[in-house]
């Protein structure tokens, strides 16, 4: 292996952390009236800290959908990105499922 093997194998390596931390969620698309935008619900569970009740809470980001492919209905993934715009700092990854 060369030295310039390894200067690129940690490129890669620095590339793939810098990347693993931008946050993932997986929603369900509300609204897709907008061009190139749609709303995502995302749901997450939680223990209530005092009743230990699991509460399911939920909340809508706006992500970019460039090919606007994404339809209402259907599930997607959604990874953090820089600001889009004044409240859009997601982008839609994958289709995960087809609204049927």
């Amino acid at each position: 292996m060369t030295e310039g093997d390894d200067v690129a194998a940690e490129a890669s390596l620095l590339d793939r952390e810098r990347a693993s931390r931008r946050k993932v969620r997986e929603g369900v698309v509300v609204s897709d009236a907008m061009d190139s935008t749609v709303v995502v619900a995302v749901q997450d569970r939680v223990r209530h800290p005092r009743y230990q009740k699991t509460v399911s809470r939920t909340k809508k980001l706006y992500a970019d959908d460039a090919g606007n492919e994404a339809r209402t209905g259907d599930r997607v993934l959604v990874v953090e990105t820089r600001p889009l715009s004044k409240s859009k700092r997601w982008r839609v990854v994958e289709i995960l499922e087809r609204m049927r």
